[in-house]
């Protein structure tokens, strides 16, 4: 990928002239930062304390310098209607939240006004522009706990069987129940923890910045995302074979502390480094068949 990023390309830098900022945008645009400024320094709070939702420190700024360096689409044509709609449903949905006290319902609805926003005074082929951003924005914002659990556990016992297999394949004899996998003098119980959510949301994460910004056909984009999830439980299986190969043919501490967390990191280096030779192979493929169509 030695290219610049298709998505970076022939961008212009965000431009105010020429746009008509009415005194009532500019009230609107008030309203939101009070509307909305307790519950994003609660979100941005989660981001800090909780592990699940660290992601949001970083997909945060990239998402606004994303949107900064794609610019304004000039001239910009206000929706107010279209604007206003979408605003009313981000209020009605907000209401519904703060009855409920459910957080995850008024964050979604922080989006919904914020894109609200940007429809009625730029138009929402200007949304449309900032769609990289926008879907980044919406990955900053953790699922509720009930979902993740849901999530969670599945992948738990599909990585368990994947390591278990691969144990069997090395001729260690394990005895698999569930996340419990039974070796000769040892337990390794696969925790939510070692379920590989945490990576999985990184990796689709990766593939949306890196197929906005290096790939052109959106079917080719489509599939990288869902492409990251096989190779995340993949690479997160693999990992538990590797510490119930450590535990059986090793030492047991290498499969704890500061080594299990190292492991980690070098696995999770590894499945970007297959999502980067994916966006490679697909990146070729679209040059070749611009050749061919141009041929």
């Amino acid at each position: 990928m030695n290219a610049a990023p298709q998505g970076l390309q022939n961008l212009r830098s965000i431009s105010l002239s020429g746009l008509n900022i009415s005194p009532a945008l500019g009230v609107a645009w008030g309203a939101f930062v009070i509307l909305y400024a307790s519950p994003f320094i609660a979100l941005a709070t989660d981001w800090w304390t909780m592990d699940d939702a660290a992601h949001g420190l970083l997909l945060f700024p990239l998402a606004l310098w994303l949107g900064w360096k794609q610019g304004i689409d000039l001239p910009a044509r206000e929706q107010p209607v279209l604007g206003s709609a979408i605003i009313g449903a981000a209020v009605v949905l907000n209401y519904l939240a703060d009855l409920a006290a459910e957080v995850f319902s008024l964050r979604v609805s922080m989006l919904m006004a914020a894109a609200g926003l940007v429809v009625f005074s730029l138009g929402f082929r200007q949304l449309l522009r900032w769609w990289l951003p926008a879907l980044l924005l919406g990955l900053c914002i953790p699922l509720p706990d009930i979902v993740l659990s849901a999530i969670a556990f599945p992948l738990q016992i599909k990585a368990s069987a994947i390591g278990a297999t691969m144990l069997e394949w090395r001729n260690v004899p394990v005895i698999l129940s569930g996340n419990v996998i039974q070796l000769p003098g040892q337990t390794l119980f696969v925790t939510e923890a070692c379920s590989g959510l945490r990576s999985l949301s990184a990796l689709i994460a990766l593939g949306l910045v890196v197929s906005g910004l290096w790939l052109k056909r959106p079917a080719l984009r489509f599939l990288l995302i869902v492409l990251s999830i096989p190779v995340a439980v993949a690479v997160n299986g693999f990992r538990v074979f590797l510490t119930g190969y450590l535990i059986f043919f090793s030492d047991p501490a290498l499969a704890t502390g500061f080594m299990h967390l190292t492991e980690g990191w070098i696995l999770f280096l590894s499945a970007f480094a297959i999502l980067g030779w994916l966006t490679a192979l697909f990146a070729r493929g679209e040059r070749w068949l611009d050749g061919r169509v141009h041929a």
